[in-house]
C-alpha cells in the first residue's frame, strides 16, 4: 500500500496506534478515579494496545513478504530477459566472426 503523501502505511499505523494510546492514557489520568481503578484502567489498555500492535504488525509482515514476492519475481522475470538478451547478442557476435572467414574461404 502506497501513499501519495510519502508516509508510508507503517508509519501511519504506528502514528494512528500511538495517539490512541496517549489519548486513552491522559482520558484515564484525568478522569475521576482512585489510583487503583487508574492502574487497572491502564493496565488494560496496554494490553488491548499491544493486541493492537501485533495485529498491525502482522498485518504489515504479510504485506511486506507479498511485496518481496512480487520484486522476487520482477528480478527473476528481468534476469531472464537480461540473459536471453546477452545470449543473442553473444551469438550475434559470434555469426560476425565467421563472416569474414567465409569470404576469405571462397576466393582461395
Amino acid at each position: 500500500m502506497s501513499n501519495d503523501s510519502g508516509a508510508s502505511f507503517f508509519e501511519i499505523t504506528f502514528s494512528f496506534l500511538m495517539g490512541t494510546a496517549a489519548g486513552f492514557v491522559l482520558g484515564v489520568l484525568f478522569a475521576p478515579a482512585s489510583g487503583t481503578e487508574t492502574r487497572k484502567k491502564i493496565g488494560e489498555t496496554a494490553v488491548k494496545t499491544g493486541e493492537k500492535a501485533k495485529e498491525s504488525y502482522e498485518k504489515i509482515a504479510k504485506e511486506a513478504e507479498k511485496g518481496i514476492k512480487v520484486v522476487k519475481e520482477k528480478t527473476s522475470e528481468g534476469l531472464d530477459t537480461l540473459k536471453d538478451f546477452v545470449e543473442k547478442k553473444h551469438e550475434d557476435i559470434l555469426k560476425r566472426k565467421d563472416e569474414p572467414f567465409k569470404e576469405t574461404e571462397g576466393k582461395k
